[in-house]
């Protein structure tokens, strides 16, 4: 369904694994070997990462003033078992946030919230608002009030659903 650039730094990590459920067709990556292994998810891990997973859209719902999708754990109590890291570099003095197990996907998924929060990023991180998508995707729109993953596909569907309501 994207058309569209992928998230900057981690937040690619959270679009990616948002975008492992295909709403319309019913194709779950986590479902197969191979698309356990982009996200280094164990067959054992997909329950949990699904979990997140639904967290996460229901956040990127929010992000897009849309209501969840279904009743979900709160990303925060899901996080909230995530160790990291503050890591100083010696040469420069910076400091970043690190998973403190770089193998859990929760704890690369809260590095990756806490960074694109510091970077301004996180709320430009939505779902899409067709009932049949919600595909994570970065808004780059000026205002920050897209509302589509792609306006080609799910945005001309709202507006001929919106078209052929007022003909009724």
């Amino acid at each position: 369904m994207m058309e569209r650039s992928p998230a900057p730094g981690g937040l690619t990590l959270v679009e990616a694994l948002v975008n492992t459920l295909d709403l319309e067709s019913g194709a779950d990556a986590l479902d197969t070997a191979e698309g356990r292994a982009r996200l280094g998810v164990t067959a054992d891990e997909a329950d949990r990462a699904r979990t997140l997973r639904e967290s996460l859209r229901a956040t990127l719902l929010a992000h897009a003033s849309h209501p969840p999708h279904r009743d979900v754990t709160p990303l925060g109590e899901l996080l909230a078992e995530a160790p990291l890291l503050v890591t100083v570099d010696a040469a420069d003095g910076s400091a970043a946030l690190a998973p403190a197990d770089g193998r859990s996907l929760h704890a690369r998924v809260a590095a990756a919230v806490a960074q694109a929060l510091v970077a301004g990023t996180w709320t430009r991180l939505k779902a899409c608002a067709a009932t049949d998508c919600h595909w994570a995707y970065y808004d780059r729109s000026p205002a920050g009030r897209g509302r589509w993953c792609s306006m080609q596909v799910c945005g001309a569907r709202a507006k001929m659903r919106r078209y052929r309501a007022k003909d009724v």
